[in-house]
C-alpha cells in the first residue's frame, strides 16, 4: 500500500494532517494554552478555584501575557537563530543575498535543508578524498615511470664518460640502449600530453564512414612479427564491408593497437586472439577476447587508470608507456560511446566498445 496517496473515508479523501511545529506564532499560543491548563488544575486541586470564579479576567489576561512573553522569546532568542542559520545556508546554496524576512516555518526548512546540504557535503568530500588518493597515486607512479628510464640513461652516458666512449664492444649497444629510453620518455610524454588535450576536448574528432573489418586487418599486420615470434593467432570475425562504423578512423586504429597490443602483450605463447562485432540498434559492440594471465577483479575497476599497475604476473610487462588503455577510454569517451571490461585469473581478458553505426544504415532503417 502507497503510504504517500491520501486515504479515504466514506469517499472523500483525506489529506494528510501536519501541525506547523516550525511556526512560533503556533508553538507560543500551544504553549501558554498548556499553562493555562496546568494553573487551573493546580486551582482546583489546592481548593482555589473560587478565586477564578471570582476574577474570570485571568482566564484571558494569563494566556494573553503568557502568550506574547513566550512569542518574544522564541521568536527573538529561538528563531532568529533559526532564521539566521537558515539564511545563510541558502545564500551558500545559491550564492545569492536574501531577504531577510524569512517564513516562520524555517526551522522545518533548516532542518531538511541541513540534512540535504551534509549529504551533498559528505558525497563531495569522499569525491575529494578518492581525487586526493588518486593523484598521490597517479604522482608515485608517475615519478616512478619518469625514474627508471632516466636512471638506466645515467648509468649508460656515466660508463661511456668513464672511458666506454672509446671501447667498441660496448659503446654502441650502450648508445642503442640509452635512445631506446629516450623513446620510452618521449612516448610517456606524448602519452600525457595526448590524454591532457582529450580531456580539455582540445584533440578534434573527423568523424566519417569507414569498414572496420579492413582498419582491423592493417593494425594486425602490424603485430605480425612478434605474432610469429610468440605463435599467437588472431581470429578476425568480422567480413569485409559488414561493419561500417562511423567515427574517426585514426582515433580508432590508436584503440586497436593499444588494445591489440595488450593483448598480445598478456597472452600466453600459442594462445590466440578473437575479435567479435555484433549489431546493437544504431551502434556496434566490439570485442577484443585473449585467453592469457587475465585480471583480479578487484582491480578491474582500476584498470584504465593512468600507470595503473596489475598483479605482479602483468607487472612483469615492461614495454610501452602505461597509459595506452587510459587514452583508449578517453577516445572511446570522446565519440561518446563505452568501453567495459570482463576478466579472469587464467581464463582470459575482454575488451568491448561500443561504435556508432554509418550514417547512411541508420538513415535507411
Amino acid at each position: 500500500m502507497n503510504s504517500s496517496k491520501p486515504s479515504k473515508v466514506l469517499g472523500i479523501e483525506l489529506k494528510k494532517f501536519k501541525l506547523p511545529w516550525g511556526n512560533p506564532v503556533f508553538l507560543a499560543i500551544f504553549l501558554s494554552f498548556i499553562l493555562t491548563l496546568t494553573l487551573v488544575a493546580l486551582l482546583f486541586s489546592s481548593g482555589d478555584d473560587v478565586l477564578l470564579f471570582k476574577h474570570p479576567w485571568l482566564l484571558i489576561i494569563y494566556p494573553s501575557l503568557s502568550f506574547v512573553l513566550l512569542y518574544v522569546i522564541l521568536s527573538r532568542f529561538i528563531f532568529e537563530k533559526i532564521r539566521i542559520i537558515y539564511k545563510n545556508i541558502i545564500e551558500f546554496k545559491t550564492g545569492k543575498k536574501t531577504p531577510w524576512l524569512i517564513t516562520h516555518n524555517a526551522l522545518e526548512k533548516t532542518h531538511k535543508d541541513v540534512e540535504n546540504w551534509i549529504t551533498t557535503k559528505t558525497k563531495e568530500i569522499a569525491v575529494l578524498k578518492e581525487a586526493e588518493k588518486y593523484r598521490r597515486e597517479f604522482l608515485g607512479n608517475l615519478a616512478h615511470e619518469l625514474k627508471t628510464p632516466l636512471t638506466t640513461i645515467q648509468g649508460y652516458v656515466l660508463t661511456l664518460l668513464d672511458g666506454g666512449l672509446y671501447d667498441n664492444e660496448i659503446n654502441m649497444k650502450y648508445l642503442r640502449r640509452t635512445f631506446q629510453n629516450i623513446e620510452r620518455l618521449r612516448s610517456i610524454i606524448n602519452d600525457l600530453d595526448e590524454i591532457a588535450r582529450l580531456e580539455k576536448g582540445l584533440e578534434s574528432l573527423h568523424m566519417k564512414n569507414f569498414d572496420l573489418h579492413s582498419l582491423i586487418c592493417e593494425v594486425i599486420e602490424m603485430f605480425e612479427t612478434i605474432l610469429q615470434k610468440k605463435k599467437i593467432s588472431i581470429r578476425n570475425n568480422m567480413k569485409p564491408q559488414e561493419v561500417i562504423v562511423f567515427a574517426d578512423p585514426d582515433k580508432i586504429r590508436q584503440v586497436i593497437i593499444n588494445l591489440l597490443d595488450n593483448a598480445i602483450k598478456y597472452s600466453n605463447e600459442k594462445g590466440s586472439i578473437e575479435i567479435e562485432a555484433y549489431s546493437m540498434e544504431d551502434r556496434y559492440l566490439i570485442e577484443i577476447t585473449d585467453h592469457g594471465i587475465g585480471i583480479d577483479p578487484e582491480d578491474i575497476p582500476r584498470i584504465f587508470e593512468r600507470f595503473f599497475r596489475t598483479e605482479k604476473s602483468r607487472n612483469k610487462v615492461k614495454e610501452g608507456s602505461g597509459l595506452g588503455l587510459s587514452i583508449v577510454k578517453h577516445i572511446i569517451e570522446a565519440h561518446e560511446q563505452s568501453i567495459h571490461v570482463r576478466s579472469a585469473p587464467n581464463v582470459g581478458t575482454t575488451i568491448s566498445f561500443t561504435l556508432s553505426k554509418a550514417k547512411e544504415e541508420i538513415n535507411s532503417r
